[in-house]
C-alpha cells in the first residue's frame, strides 16, 4: 500500500529535521543544564514517552545520574517519584488528560521544578502551565498535526533534546545537515530499509515480533514497540539482549512459527549478539539494526529508521497506521476522568515531623517513632494555637512569590490574602535579599493607602523602612565587602559559574549563578574562599538560586525588631514565615523568632521554625494554606492560626 497518510507524514520528516536544527534551543539547553547534578524524571505517553526515554537516556549517558522515563499513571499513582528530581513533561498537542493531571499532581503534591516541552502554545495543558508556579514551558510550534502515530512531533522534540545535549557536550558539529546523513552502520537509512524488506515479508505472516536491544538504544526499541502495538500491526515483545536469554527464548522453541526477531545493537554488544544469533533456531527470521552507539545522532538514526520500518510493515499488511479506525470505546478509554478514580495523595505521618527529620538528616528507616520530636511538635502547635498575632513578617522569594529565577510580583491569591490582613489592621512586614524591585512590585499590586502599613526589610534587613518610603541608594564603602568582591573576581577568572555579582554597599553582595549550578554547592565554594582569605564565612547565606554575603550585623531579624519598636507590638505577637529556615538558608535568622513557620525547609530547632503545612505543599502553596487557616478578628486587629489536625 503506497501513498498513505503515514507515508505523507514520513515525507515531511526532512522539513521537520531542518526546522528542529534551526530552532532556538537556548532555554531548553539551560533547563537541561540546571538539572546536570540531579536525576530527572521524563513523563510522556505514546510518542511522547519515546522523547521522555530519549531525554533520560542522554541524561544518564552524559551526567551519570540515573534517570527515569515514566508514564503519566506512574506519577499520578505515586507523585513522590518526582519529589526531589526535576520533571520534564512531554506532550505534543497538550490535550492528553493524563499529562494534565500529572502536571497538577506533580507541582501541587511533590515536585519543585517542572519543565513542559510541547508543540502547541495554546492548549489545555498550557492553560494549566500558566496557573502554576515554577513550571517552565518550552514551546516549539509544529504547523502540521500528526496522524494517529507520533511522527513529526516526535522527531522535532527528539532532535531539539538531542541538540541540547550535544551542544552542552560540544558535539553539535556531529549532527548531519539532513536526514540523509543519518547512518545505520555503514549504510544510509534507505539502504538499510532496502535490505530489511525480505525480513518484513517473512515477519508479517508470523504476526509477532520480538525486539531485543542494547540498553543504550532503549528509546528506539520503545518507540517501535509503541507504533506497532498502537496501530495493531504486530504483537511485540521488548527485552534487552540479555533479558531475552533469561527465558524469553522459549518462544522460539514452543512458537517459532509465530516469531521474528529484530535486534537493535551498537558496538558494545555487537560481538555478544553475533554469538547469541548463532545459537538461535535457523527457521526464525532475524534482522539487525546496527547503530553507532548511544549518542544523540545514533538515537535519531534509529528513530527515523524504525519509523520507516513501520511503513514497510504496514504496506505489507495493506494498512495505513496513521488513519486506523478508532472505536468509540477507545475514545472513552482515552478520556476517562482520572481524578474521579484515583484520588490525590494524603500526608503520611504527623504533619511537620517529616520535614523536620529531613532537615536534621534523620531519614527512613531511622526516624520511626520519636517521642522527643512528637513532644516538641505538640508543644509548638499548642502554643501557636493559643497565641493571637498582631503582625506577620514574610520572606519574599519562595514565600510570597514562587522561588524561580524570573522577577515577578505576588500572585492575585497572595495579594487578596495580604489585603485581608491589612484591612483588619494587622501589620505586615516583608523581608528580602533583594532591593527596590520588591518595593516596585508591591506598589504595583497593593493600593496606595496600604503602603504605609507595610514594613520592608530589604537587602536581607540592611535597609528597613515602609513601602511608601524612599530607599537610600547612596554607596558607602565597606572594607569587608570590598575584599569579598575581589575574591569573587578571582573565582570568576577560575571558571566558577557566576552569572552576575550585584554589589549593594554597605549591606551585601549578591551572587547569582549560571543555570545548572547548584546554589548549595556554590555556597561551600564561596564560604571556603572567604575562610581561606581569613574572613568570617558565617555571614554567607543562600537561597535556591543565589548566595548573599552580608555585612556585619545585617540579617532579616532586624525587621522584626524594628516593627516591635515602631508599632509597640509584643515580640510574641509577631509570627514570621520563610522558605529557607535552616542555616545557611537566608531565612534562618527570620525563623529564629519564637513563633515562626516554614513553607519549605524548616529550622533545625525543635521549638520553632516548623513546617506545619501539608508536606506536599511548598513555597507559595504553603503560604496560601497558612493564610487560609488564619482566623482574623478585625475588632482586635489580630488573628490566630486554626491549623486543625
Amino acid at each position: 500500500m503506497s501513498g498513505t497518510y503515514y507515508d505523507g507524514e514520513l515525507a515531511e520528516l526532512g522539513n521537520t529535521f531542518f526546522a528542529a536544527m534551526s530552532a532556538n534551543i537556548e532555554p531548553l539547553k539551560l533547563a537541561i543544564a540546571s538539572a546536570a547534578e540531579s536525576s530527572i524524571i521524563g513523563v510522556g505517553s505514546g510518542g511522547s514517552f519515546t522523547v521522555a526515554s530519549l531525554l533520560c537516556n542522554l541524561h544518564e549517558l552524559y551526567t551519570g545520574r540515573v534517570s527515569r522515563p515514566s508514564t503519566p499513571l506512574e506519577i499520578i499513582c505515586n507523585p513522590t517519584l518526582a519529589a526531589s528530581s526535576p520533571v520534564f513533561m512531554i506532550s505534543a498537542e497538550g490535550k492528553n488528560p493524563d499529562i494534565i493531571e500529572v502536571l497538577e499532581r506533580a507541582r501541587r503534591h511533590s515536585s519543585r521544578t517542572v519543565h513542559v516541552v510541547t508543540n502547541r502554545g495554546s492548549s489545555p495543558l498550557m492553560e494549566h502551565v500558566r496557573e502554576l508556579p515554577e513550571v517552565t514551558p518550552h514551546v516549539f510550534e509544529l504547523a502540521k498535526k500528526d496522524g494517529y502515530l507520533a511522527t513529526n512531533s516526535l522527531l522535532l522534540d527528539a532532535v531539539l533534546i538531542a541538540r541540547a545535549y550535544g551542544a552542552l557536550h560540544s558535539e553539535a558539529v556531529q549532527f548531519p545537515e539532513s536526514l540523509d546523513g543519518l547512518r545505520i552502520g555503514s549504510h544510509s537509512v534507505q539502504e538499510w530499509l532496502t535490505g530489511a524488506q525480505d525480513f518484513v515479508r517473512q515477519a508479517v505472516p508470523r504476526k509477532g515480533l520480538i525486539i531485543v536491544f542494547s540498553p543504550l538504544l532503549r528509546p528506539v526499541a520503545a518507540d517501535l514497540e509503541s507504533k506497532l502495538s498502537e496501530s495493531a500491526l504486530l504483537y511485540t515483545q521488548l527485552a534487552d539482549i540479555r533479558s531475552f536469554a533469561h527465558g524469553r527464548h522459549l518462544w522460539l522453541a514452543e512458537r517459532a512459527q509465530d516469531c521474528a526477531i529484530l535486534a537493535l545493537v551498537e558496538p558494545g554488544v555487537e560481538r555478544l549478539w553475533a554469538r547469541m544469533q548463532e545459537l538461535l533456531p535457523s527457521g526464525v527470521p532475524v534482522c539487525t539494526m546496527p547503530l553507532g552507539g548511544g549518542r544523540p545522532q545514533d538515537l535519531l538514526a534509529g528513530l527515523v529508521a524504525q519509523m520507516r520500518l513501520v511503513s514497510l510493515i504496514a504496506a505489507e499488511m495493506g494498512k495505513d497506521p496513521a488513519k486506523p479506525h478508532v472505536p468509540s470505546f477507545g475514545r472513552e478509554l482515552y478520556y476517562v476522568d482520572l481524578p474521579s478514580f484515583i484520588p490525590g495523595p494524603e500526608d503520611a505521618g504527623r504533619r511537620g515531623e517529616q520535614s523536620k527529620f529531613e532537615v536534621l538528616g534523620a531519614r527512613w528507616p531511622s526516624i520511626g517513632a520519636n517521642g522527643a520530636m512528637s513532644r516538641a511538635l505538640a508543644s509548638f502547635e499548642s502554643a501557636l494555637a493559643l497565641q493571637p498575632f498582631r503582625a506577620i513578617v514574610f520572606d519574599y522569594d519562595g514565600t510570597l512569590c514562587s522561588s524561580q529565577r524570573k522577577d515577578s510580583p505576588p500572585s492575585g491569591p497572595i495579594v487578596e490574602r495580604l489585603m485581608r490582613l491589612l484591612d483588619a489592621g494587622i501589620v505586615v512586614g516583608v523581608a528580602s535579599g533583594r532591593g527596590d524591585s520588591i518595593q516596585g512590585h508591591l506598589r504595583d499590586v497593593l493600593p496606595r493607602e496600604a503602603w504605609s502599613k507595610v514594613h520592608l526589610g530589604l537587602y536581607n534587613g540592611g535597609w528597613i523602612g515602609l513601602l511608601d518610603g524612599e530607599i537610600d541608594k547612596g554607596v558607602v564603602t565597606n572594607e569587608f565587602l570590598s575584599h569579598v568582591r575581589r575574591i569573587l573576581g578571582r573565582l570568576e577568572s577560575l571558571g566558577v559559574p557566576i552569572e552576575r555579582v550585584r554589589e549593594t554597599y554597605p549591606h551585601q553582595i549578591s551572587v547569582r549563578f549560571k543555570e545548572g549550578a547548584n546554589a548549595e554547592n556554590m555556597w561551600f565554594v564561596i564560604a571556603d574562599s572567604l575562610r581561606q582569605a581569613g574572613l568570617d564565612p558565617s555571614t554567607v547565606v543562600r537561597s535556591k538560586h543565589s548566595v548573599d554575603v552580608l555585612a556585619a550585623n545585617v540579617n532579616k531579624s532586624h525587621l522584626v525588631a524594628n516593627m516591635i519598636q515602631a508599632r509597640g507590638i509584643d515580640p510574641y505577637e509577631i509570627v514570621t514565615m520563610g522558605d529557607q529556615g535552616a542555616w545557611p538558608g537566608n531565612d534562618a535568622s527570620l525563623l529564629e523568632h519564637r513563633f515562626s513557620l516554614s513553607v519549605d525547609q524548616p529550622s533545625r530547632r525543635l521549638d520553632r521554625g516548623w513546617k506545619l503545612a501539608p508536606h506536599h505543599k511548598r513555597d507559595v502553596d504553603a503560604t496560601l494554606w497558612y493564610l487560609d487557616h488564619a482566623e482574623i478578628d478585625p475588632l482586635a486587629g489580630s488573628f490566630r492560626f486554626e491549623l486543625g489536625t
